[in-house]
């Protein structure tokens, strides 16, 4: 076996045992990986720490049943029991809403997610917050019931000048469609 494949095959061993364990910790530690090869580094480390206090009140965002903390300065999604949050152009998933935050190889997010629809970040006044319990203990029902079909904003969508210009699928934050 030539020295370059055994060097991708090792490389394919560690990145599958990171990967595949989905081990997650509270540190800031980060993957950095060179075998002698001077090209091939790579460094995906955790987004930095997000510490909120209680629960955050939910939104569900409209055509979806993803929600989102609307209130806390960052990015934080909640999808079908894990959370997600993107972070310099990946993405990260967590059991809870203040971590601690695993990557997520780009196949292992969420069509849901990566679909969202422009402007969703941005709610229009008096959309309904629903209390953090209440989603952590009825998404499962409410997406199997079709829930939120009933709700004429979620079928409507955020219509009426609340999407804000150029926002949406911006692929540095992470978000847009999987190629």
């Amino acid at each position: 076996m030539s020295q370059k494949k055994f060097e991708v095959l090792v490389l394919s061993v560690l990145l599958g045992g990171f990967v595949g364990l989905g081990i997650a910790t509270d540190s800031v530690a980060g993957v950095n990986i060179n075998i002698g090869t001077p090209n091939l580094n790579i460094s995906i480390g955790p987004p930095p720490p997000v510490v909120i206090q209680s629960p955050p009140p939910m939104a569900v965002i409209p055509g979806t049943y993803v929600y989102m903390a609307p209130n806390v300065g960052v990015d934080i999604l909640f999808y079908h029991g894990q959370w997600y949050r993107p972070h310099e152009g990946h993405w990260f998933s967590a059991p809870s809403y203040n971590g601690p935050w695993a990557y997520v190889a780009p196949a292992g997010v969420p069509r849901a997610i990566l679909e969202l629809p422009p402007g969703y970040r941005r709610l229009p006044p008096g959309y309904q917050r629903i209390p953090y319990e209440h989603v952590r203990g009825n998404w499962e029902r409410w997406e199997r019931e079709k829930h939120w079909h009933q709700d004429k904003d979620w079928r409507g969508g955020w219509k009426g000048g609340h999407e804000e210009a150029g926002r949406g699928h911006e692929m540095d934050r992470g978000h847009g469609r999987r190629d």
